[in-house]
């Protein structure tokens, strides 16, 4: 009787931790919200809901985006970082939310590298310095030389202070030895929004977002803030082959859970956006817009950002990078 009674409390006690495992293992019941803290119509935006798409069709469950704009992607980072470790709340971040701005907000909502469970490496893209043509300027030289001949004074617009966008502009001054007055948007589309109006003179954007306005003509692509050239624009050459070095503010997106998210909930989203990634369909619509697919493990993404984030805490540090507040 002491050997049934024994076999019976351990079932008991198995019970849940079955239903669990069973919960996790049939993960996603509902509806999976990806945060992406840009407006529609950026990058990010752009990246994200492709990506999403091709995700609902392989999970079984509708994965859809959630625009939560504004203090360069720390406000929607830390609605996800709040949100339940479960799986349906995600955070497809850019670099500056997770590696710049915690070295320059003082008041971060999340600890990049404890509150967030890493889930993919999604994208990798590069910034390319555009103007447009009514400036009358096709180098980088001749934009130096205009910002030499009234220093300060020539708008830089950027997606926010810490942003990548930002990032390729205060290189840029130290290398060049110029200084941009800058001008931060809430996002690309708003800060290309007012390049094409006039507003501002320069912008360093992801390609995605303005690779349809250089082959409409609308805008003239003058340098990559990259380490080498894009194979989308292979004529145009990065912004240390004209003779600026230290310039390469490579942008990238990744797929972030909150911290504590159960590790099987977190390998089937992993399989979900490699999959996706590889997909035909998927893969040549990034490429083509200028996102290059990467992919990987959670762990590889962990390592990666940890570098990122060590690597630009000392561009912050170096060039006295501050948040306005």
């Amino acid at each position: 009787m002491r050997k049934i009674g024994g076999l019976l409390i351990a079932v008991a006690a198995a019970l849940p931790l079955a239903s669990v495992s069973f919960a996790q293992t049939n993960f996603p019941t509902r509806p999976v919200r990806i945060v992406v803290a840009f407006p529609p119509g950026g990058p990010t935006d752009f990246v994200g809901r492709l990506v999403a798409d091709k995700m609902t069709a392989l999970l079984g469950q509708r994965v859809y985006i959630d625009n939560k704009p504004g203090a360069n992607g720390t406000l929607g980072g830390g609605d996800v970082a709040k949100s339940d470790p479960d799986g349906y709340s995600l955070f497809l971040t850019t670099a500056g939310a997770v590696t710049v701005s915690p070295h320059i907000m003082p008041n971060m909502p999340y600890d990049s590298l404890r509150d967030f469970a890493p889930v993919a490496l999604v994208t990798k893209v590069t910034e390319v310095l555009v103007v447009t043509p009514k400036l009358g300027i096709k180098t980088v030289k001749e934009l130096v030389a205009l910002a030499k001949d009234k220093p300060g004074t020539i708008p830089f617009a950027s997606t926010g202070i810490g942003s990548p966008p930002h990032l390729a502009q205060v290189l840029l001054d130290a290398s060049a030895g110029v200084q941009f007055l800058h001008v931060p948007y809430r996002g690309a589309a708003p800060a290309l929004t007012d390049l094409l109006g006039g507003q501002v003179q320069v912008v360093a954007l992801d390609i995605p977002v303005v690779i349809a306005q250089i082959q409409a003509g609308n805008l003239v692509p003058i340098g990559m803030a990259s380490d080498k050239r894009d194979a989308i624009l292979p004529d145009v050459p990065t912004l240390a082959e004209q003779g600026y070095p230290n310039t390469d503010a490579s942008n990238w997106y990744a797929l972030l859970a909150p911290a504590k998210t159960p590790p099987d909930v977190v390998a089937k989203l992993n399989k979900a956006v490699d999959d996706a990634l590889q997909d035909p369909e998927v893969h040549d619509k990034l490429v083509k817009a200028g996102a290059t697919p990467v992919g990987g493990t959670p762990e590889a993404l962990g390592t990666f950002m940890k570098a990122e984030y060590e690597k630009w805490g000392r561009v912050v540090h170096d060039n006295n990078i501050k948040d306005a507040q």
